[in-house]
């Protein structure tokens, strides 16, 4: 018991594209500190890093004392050179281990973290839309949109959980209707390959706008997501709500692919920072029928549940649970 004490204050962190998110585990399970900054504003990781453990309610919480930490980051890890597919961050696993003085530094890929999290996720932090209760002991399936599209899932393991760590999101792109068929063609115009990321995501949003524009016959706007989700949500804008509710009905059928690979009838859940963001749009949009539309399994998916993560740091306590197993 007492190595296991001596073992926190423990470093967590959560790297997407766009943003860090950083927190400090004091004690099996208690999470404190918990910060987020934009990318953007640091050169890299090590300058992240040093930023949050400096501030006050780091230092108070045991960041001079740190020498284990886990990092999820949006990113496959494949050795000790890291560069992020969606940020200009590059950096070595080594370097940074060393230059905090860390015995252990974990790195996870970010939607792994968050599949090892949902067994332990609030029913005050979801949202379900459809479907009836998750069967208990069957595998689920998680995909998310960001600043890229995130895909995982979880196994059950003689009464644990197996996570999956996958590049899910830059498999091929499935059209479902003509529409999306025709948005695929000029898509592949700009792209020899077209991922399912590559409307399934930030980026993915301003894309679909510029081509419904193009095929429209009509000028784009130099719109960022952003721009074009709250257009659509104030009404301002009939193009843009257009391009949300394509996207929704894409990543519906995105996520019952995923449902019947996976057979997940424990449940679909949606993670990432845009559809939380679109609040009641997407529980009135296509997606659930999308998700449900698949033929001769239509009945086998209209009973899996699907669920909305409201809870943006869920992340953090995947990472936790890894780094947990990972010392033993």
């Amino acid at each position: 018991m007492t190595g296991m004490t001596n073992r926190f204050p423990r470093l967590l962190a959560d790297i997407g594209g766009t943003n860090a998110r950083f927190a400090i585990e004091t004690a099996p399970g208690c999470i404190e500190a918990m910060l987020i900054y934009p990318n953007r504003s640091f050169f890299g990781l090590k300058e992240a890093m040093e930023t949050f453990l400096s501030q006050p309610q780091s230092v108070d919480a045991g960041s001079k004392k740190i020498r284990h930490a886990a990092i999820a980051i949006a990113n496959p890890i494949t050795g000790d050179r890291v560069k992020m597919t969606n940020s200009e961050w590059t950096f070595s696993i080594e370097d940074v281990r060393k230059r905090f003085g860390l015995e252990t530094l974990l790195f996870v890929n970010d939607f792994t973290a968050l599949a090892m999290a949902l067994p332990f996720v609030g029913p005050e932090s979801l949202r379900q839309l459809g479907g009836q209760a998750p069967v208990e002991n069957r595998p689920i399936g998680l995909l998310g949109a960001g600043t890229g599209l995130g895909v995982s899932g979880l196994i059950p393991s003689n009464g644990d959980w197996i996570p999956l760590e996958t590049e899910g999101g830059h498999a091929t792109f499935s059209p479902f209707s003509e529409r999306e068929m025709e948005l695929l063609r000029l898509a592949k115009k700009q792209f020899p390959h077209v991922s399912a990321e590559r409307f399934l995501s930030g980026m993915g949003l301003e894309l679909i706008y510029r081509l419904i524009m193009e095929s429209r016959g009509k000028e784009a706007e130099p719109l960022r997501a952003s721009d074009i989700t709250a257009r659509a949500l104030q009404g301002e804008c009939a193009w843009c709500d257009e391009v949300v509710e394509t996207f929704c009905q894409m990543l519906g059928t995105a996520a019952g692919n995923l449902a019947l690979t996976l057979g997940a009838r424990g449940g679909i859940y949606i993670g990432g920072g845009i559809v939380p963001r679109l609040e009641d749009r997407f529980f009135t949009s296509g997606f659930r029928q999308r998700f449900e539309e698949k033929g001769r399994f239509s009945s086998y998916l209209s009973k899996i549940p699907v669920y909305v993560v409201l809870d943006t740091y869920a992340a953090l306590a995947g990472v936790s649970i890894m780094l947990a197993r990972h010392l033993g």
